[in-house]
């Protein structure tokens, strides 16, 4: 970041926004990768790319974070909920067919805690139907589908790096764009609708507005940051895994003797080690839990609401119950999972759990 400021340019795509991109490029052999202020901006971006608008249905599933709807309302579109699987909270491939119709224009898969969505299923599903696909991989870094590094299945597709993530830069994301013939205009949007971008390569002799855009890139200050974490990123997945493990192991027990459910990553999957959960009997218990855990100062917590019961979009679903998404948003409590956890605070954090149920 020092060097950043040295050099005298702060705004974005310099050089660190550059290396950035060289990293993705070359690590995961993902063609056209571009840097955004958020992973919310670069879902907006793959909506404008992909014209998406009024009269157009997008399938996401009901279990993830508002970003991943709001996108494609603010386009006009309608969205369809679809449902989690029964073992992992990632979209069920039957209810995602059950959701199609001659509207629908893209399918939102979100690879939940970094986990593989069934990725050959959807994509005969994509296929059939011709639709586009759109990869929300925001906790998905370093995360593989049979050997296939995720973000490289969609025609888009989009990762995080919020504070809460693997590789973090405070805010930012990054828009994948695996579909060549959308590649350019991707630049034209993420530079305000102008074609400023190949005008510093040298390409035109002067630059205009050409299309819709908006301010997606970050400053090089971001950049510059998440750089660094970049060049660390295989000590910060060790380290996360292993605690991730250490959690497996630990809570183990517990588990084979039916208290709770711990995560399952399918055969096709790898494990990334973002988030940790375990799976309760009920809302009832999870919050008992939850208040446990709380009172000694551990910051365990649930995740999300099922969007098509929120405020905004319940009057609006008109699909059927969505069970999965329910009970994995009743019943899922995520333990702490960071790099600064010592295996003392892992070993209390799990007799604490352990407490629990000897005197519940």
């Amino acid at each position: 970041m020092n060097q950043a400021v040295t050099q005298g340019r702060l705004a974005g795509n310099g050089q660190f926004t550059k290396q950035c991109h060289k990293f993705f490029e070359d690590r995961y052999g993902f063609s056209k990768v571009l840097l955004t202020t958020s992973c919310t901006d670069a879902l907006e971006m793959s909506s404008l790319l992909l014209n998406i608008g009024p009269g157009d249905e997008i399938i996401i599933p009901s279990f993830t974070f508002v970003s991943t709807a709001n996108a494609f309302v603010l386009r006009g579109a309608k969205i369809v909920f679809a449902d989690s699987n029964e073992s992992h909270p990632n979209i069920s491939v039957d209810s995602i067919r059950r959701c199609i119709t001659a509207q629908t224009k893209a399918i939102v898969v979100v690879h939940y805690g970094g986990a593989a969505c069934d990725m050959n299923s959807i994509m005969d599903l994509v296929k059939e139907h011709d639709l586009f696909l759109i990869e929300d991989a925001a906790q998905a870094i370093e995360s593989f589908y049979k050997g296939k590094p995720l973000g490289s299945f969609g025609h888009c597709a989009t990762f995080s790096f919020h504070e809460t993530k693997n590789v973090v830069a405070g805010e930012g994301g990054l828009l994948v764009v695996n579909d060549t013939s959308l590649q350019k205009r991707s630049e034209i949007l993420w530079e305000k609708g102008t074609n400023r971008t190949a005008f510093f390569r040298g390409e035109i002799d002067k630059y205009g507005w050409v299309d819709l855009g908006s301010s997606f890139l970050p400053s090089e200050l971001i950049a510059a940051y998440l750089f660094g974490q970049l060049s660390h990123i295989d000590d910060i997945q060790s380290g996360r895994i292993k605690i991730w493990n250490a959690y497996f192991k630990k809570l183990s027990k517990l588990s084979e003797a039916g208290y709770f459910e711990l995560p399952r990553i399918p055969e096709y999957a790898t494990n990334n080690g973002h988030v940790f959960f375990i799976v309760l009997k009920s809302k009832q218990e999870r919050d008992a839990l939850l208040n446990h855990l709380k009172t000694l100062e551990i910051g365990a917590v649930f995740h999300y609401l099922s969007l098509h019961k929120s405020e905004y979009y319940k009057d609006k679903h008109e699909g059927s119950d969505l069970p999965n998404s329910d009970r994995f948003s009743e019943c899922l409590l995520r333990l702490p999972l960071h790099l600064h956890l010592s295996n003392t605070d892992i070993d209390f954090i799990c007799k604490s759990i352990e407490d629990y149920y000897s005197n519940s």
